[in-house]
């Protein structure tokens, strides 16, 4: 009895040794190593899940919003028929089955099968019940309104991504950073408690577009694109005070829902990517400056008799011949003759002063991705004969922004303006976290000279002016045309078969409500921009001013006749 209690007794001591060495083992020496083995196991970081703000218009209407999905993914080694399951799956989601199996037979633990399927799919899959495949809850960007601003708006990418537009520009404030939260989990990897809630939202963009005023200005392009057969096509709508697009399209266009599926000349913002000769829009430059320098009064005379006139070597012939012109009538009538000898007195340096006023030749800083600044050459690049060229809207290269930017100063009394799509963003809770403020608005010309050169803006529209197909019934319109031939880049010359026509412009002319430049590239049958362009500026002006409630000049001025009478 005693041997064995000795025995006993022994192993009981070695037990609790071993067992004392072991926790000395798992406390001491290898504490730091299993305390990590524990948390991975125990606890586990999962990442925050976004979802993008909302971007509304102008009035709240909302143009880009998020869809609820859910996205199908596979677990290869825990499926069962990978070959059944290829051949159901593909029928549902319209891919082949080959390319089903291949994801079916990775080697990997998890495999997106498909992103961000419709409730629909993603109901009927689940019926399926098939071993080895999963959802997780995912958010598909969806614009309601389809095309329809999309150059503003932008696009994302499969993963949310931004691409293009706002949703570039502005996407720190669109896409929140979602971060990790800890999740607890037990012995069988369920989820005990994840201590907040794992998901993020956006901040809210809200644009100066107005969906009614792009509706209408698309609609209208559309038509002129018809029409004229045009390969591309422009309208810009601003307020001229403010520098708030309220309308931005482009010609050709793309649906950002089919983001990827666009060819890059649809996605291209050719209102602030391309670059053009302006033509005529351009003798904005000569005319006020000449005003400004009082080289002019509106009743100098410019003998134009001869419908042609040699610079530098080069010969400058007018469309039509008009003989002798004031310097009014010279705007007016859009003369490229009376417009040269006006850049001659001027000067090449008082020339390329003002260009530089009205902002040519760099960037409007429009809160858009892609802008291109355009180009002047300095003076002392000019050749003889550049003096007349650019007077008449050659040898420099503008977008259509810095063209409506520049009538914009002339239409609220001589001020460069800063143009922006993006008025204010606010937070999910609906708090104000940013709001556009000019980053130092800069005056061109005077006041003075603004308003007298609006009233000669005035009379482009009317009888005798080049621009009278875009007068607007009941209010004054002031704008100018442009015709321009584009250069061949086979041979390096001007086009013969090739122009861009223009009308940009301001209505009411007295009180400007909205400027709004129509830029038609490579029309056929018609070239000229009074032809071409002007009657889209009037019937997007005409609706414009009905959907704004902006009452009709003449109707004011006979409401203020019958007040003077009594």
């Amino acid at each position: 009895m005693r041997k064995r209690a000795i025995i006993l007794n022994t192993a009981i001591i070695f037990g609790f040794v071993a067992v004392f060495l072991r926790l000395v083992d798992l406390m001491v020496l290898n504490h730091g190593r299993f305390s990590e083995r524990a948390r991975i196991q125990q606890l586990k970081h999962e990442d925050i899940q976004v979802r993008r703000g909302f971007i509304f218009d102008r009035r709240g209407r909302e143009l880009g919003v998020n869809l609820e999905v859910e996205s199908l993914f596979c677990d290869p080694p825990a499926m069962v028929s990978p070959q059944t399951a290829a051949y159901d799956i593909s029928g549902v989601i319209g891919k082949k089955p080959e390319a089903m199996l291949a994801k079916f037979s990775s080697k990997g633990r998890f495999v997106w099968v498909e992103r961000k399927l419709n409730i629909e799919t993603a109901e009927k899959i689940k019926k399926m019940d098939i071993k080895g495949i999963g959802f997780v809850p995912d958010a598909k960007r969806f614009y309601p309104k389809g095309k329809l601003a999309s150059h503003v708006i932008g696009a994302v990418g499969i993963d949310n991504q931004a691409l293009e537009g706002v949703e570039l520009k502005y996407n720190k404030f669109l896409k929140t950073p979602g971060g990790k939260i800890i999740v607890t989990r037990d012995a069988r990897g369920r989820t005990l408690s994840a201590g907040v809630d794992i998901e993020s939202k956006g901040n809210n963009v809200f644009l100066t577009i107005d969906e009614g005023l792009q509706y209408i200005a698309e609609k209208e392009l559309d038509n002129a694109m018809s029409q004229w057969r045009a390969s591309a096509a422009t309208v810009i709508m601003m307020d001229p005070f403010t520098g708030e697009i309220l309308a931005f399209a482009n010609r050709p266009a793309y649906d950002p829902n089919l983001a990827s599926y666009a060819k890059d000349f649809e996605k291209r913002n050719r209102a602030i990517t391309d670059i053009y000769e302006p033509g005529s829009t351009f003798k904005i430059i000569v005319g006020s400056a000449a005003i400004e320098e009082g080289i002019v009064k509106l009743d100098t005379k410019f003998d134009c008799s001869k419908g042609a006139i040699s610079v530098g070597g080069s010969v400058i012939h007018d469309a039509h011949k008009h003989g002798v012109l004031t310097f009014k009538e010279v705007i007016q009538k859009s003369s490229n003759v009376g417009s040269t000898m006006i850049g001659i007195q001027l000067g090449r340096e008082r020339v390329y002063k003002y260009a530089k006023r009205f902002g040519f030749g760099e960037k409007t800083d429009i809160d858009l991705p892609g802008e291109v600044s355009g180009w002047i050459r300095p003076p002392e690049k000019w050749s003889a004969g550049s003096i007349g060229a650019i007077s008449i809207g050659q040898e420099v290269a503008v977008t259509p922004l810095q063209i409506l930017r520049a009538y914009s100063a002339i239409a609220n009394g001589g001020v460069l303006v800063t143009p922006h799509v993006v008025s204010e963003i606010r937070s999910p809770h609906d708090v104000p976290v940013y709001s556009f403020s000019s980053k130092g608005n800069k005056r061109a010309i005077s006041k003075k000279t603004a308003e007298i050169f609006k009233d000669i803006l005035k009379t482009v529209a009317e009888e005798g002016g080049t621009g009278k197909s875009a007068s607007v019934e009941g209010n004054h319109v002031a704008g100018k045309t442009g015709t321009a031939q584009i250069i061949d880049p086979r041979t390096k010359r001007y086009s013969k078969e090739k122009y861009v026509g223009s009308f940009v412009g301001f209505v009411p002319a007295d009180n400007p409500m909205i400027a709004m430049i129509v830029v038609i590239y490579e029309p056929k049958g018609q070239i000229y921009g009074g032809v071409i362009a002007a009657p889209v500026f009037k019937e997007i002006a005409k609706q414009s001013l009905s959907y704004l409630n902006v009452p009709r000049e003449d109707t004011i001025e006979k409401n203020m006749l019958v007040v003077e009478r009594r």
